[in-house]
């Protein structure tokens, strides 16, 4: 018996979108980005798909997101890129984790790791530049370099990839991505100066891996793209499949006659008699509350909107004069992929927001659940 609110992934969908990225990539290898749990979408579950879809490798942010893939028995390459100094680095090495070092401390802080378990650490360096965020400053830069070199000579450290991120990737005419590239290009250049030549560079995030194939270099690193959302929704959704379907059982029907309010503040007045169907999702479990009143859900074949504030735990649809057939136990499709469904970029342009806090928003009482693939 399924849970009465879900969100249900389809890993079918996820290997389709890895093939379009893929193509669009040409010769540069794929790394799927399984961050946050993989967009909300499960890390170990997505990497699985994703990997035997043809990605080669996998990006996470922290350490441990990476330390649970290896725990699940995922044997491809993973980066990890957003920890502190005083991360445990020694983890990483241990779970062969290649760590993405973005200031001299880290730096320093892996090579302490290192020498401490007599195991050499796999390093690339995240270069800054202009998402201005995190990444190698060109201050501390050819500070870095020198010590890098240092520590690959004495063994310490394998330096596998230098790495950037595109501030303006969804604008794919932007001058800031070709200046961009014009740094990161120095940043190699600078390296290679220091004898320290990468095994790979990678700066494509979804949108460019999707426009900018001048952008590809070795690799190219999407996220959200992988999860079937367009990272540029106003240009095209390239194909792409929805991974996520987020829905609920309807809980109650029941008739709301001429004059009566619905849910707190009744911001909603029937102006004729109708029925209207209980959903038991709430703000608990990502259906937004700024959404109150200005959304739709899928429900027995037809668009059935939003009426009154939506609740902590349960909202209610409007069935008006198409009732027939929606019954206790129906599935109302929040949003998905499917025909006539809303799409999570509906709740991003209602929302003023993106399509990405969209999918990570079923949290709570909604419950996982997975199709298709091969598990």
């Amino acid at each position: 018996m399924h849970a009465q609110v879900e969100a249900v992934v389809d890993l079918d969908a996820i290997a389709h979108n890895v093939r379009i990225l893929r193509e669009h990539a040409g010769d540069a290898a794929v790394m799927v980005v399984v961050k946050a749990d993989g967009y909300n979408h499960g890390a170990v579950e997505v990497a699985k798909a994703a990997l035997a879809a043809g990605a080669a490798e996998i990006g996470v942010t922290t350490i441990d997101e990476g330390v649970q893939l290896r725990k699940a028995g995922i044997t491809a390459p993973i980066l990890s890129w957003l920890n502190d100094s005083d991360a445990d680095y020694g983890a990483a090495i241990a779970a062969d984790i290649e760590i993405g070092v973005s200031t001299l401390a880290h730096l320093r802080a892996v090579a302490a790791a290192a020498e401490r378990l007599g195991k050499p650490a796999t390093v690339s360096l995240k270069v800054d530049t202009g998402l201005n965020r995190n990444g190698l400053s060109t201050g501390e830069y050819p500070q870095a370099l020198a010590e890098l070199r240092t520590l690959v000579d004495a063994q310490a450290v394998r330096f596998r990839a230098i790495f950037s991120h595109l501030a303006r990737g969804d604008e794919p005419a932007h001058p800031t991505n070709d200046l961009q590239r014009d740094r990161f290009l120095d940043a190699i250049a600078a390296a290679k100066e220091h004898g320290l030549e990468p095994e790979l560079v990678h700066l494509a995030n979804s949108p460019a891996a999707l426009t900018r194939p001048d952008l590809a270099f070795d690799m190219v690193r999407p996220g959200i793209a992988v999860y079937g959302h367009s990272p540029i929704p106003d240009i095209d959704d390239f194909g792409l499949r929805p991974a996520m379907t987020f829905q609920a059982r309807v809980l109650q029907v029941k008739p709301v006659l001429a004059g009566e309010g619905v849910s707190y503040g009744h911001t909603w007045v029937a102006t004729h008699d109708t029925t209207v169907a209980l959903i038991p999702a709430g703000y608990a479990d990502g259906v937004f509350r700024p959404l109150s009143g200005r959304f739709e859900v899928w429900l027995g074949g037809a668009r059935r909107p939003n009426v009154g504030r939506i609740c902590m735990d349960q909202f209610v649809v409007d069935l008006g004069d198409n009732a027939a057939g929606v019954r206790e136990g129906d599935l109302a499709i929040l949003f998905g992929g499917g025909p006539g469904e809303p799409r999570a970029q509906d709740w991003a342009e209602l929302l003023g927001t993106l399509n990405y806090e969209v999918v990570c928003s079923p949290r709570g009482r909604a419950a996982r659940r997975y199709v298709g693939g091969i598990r």
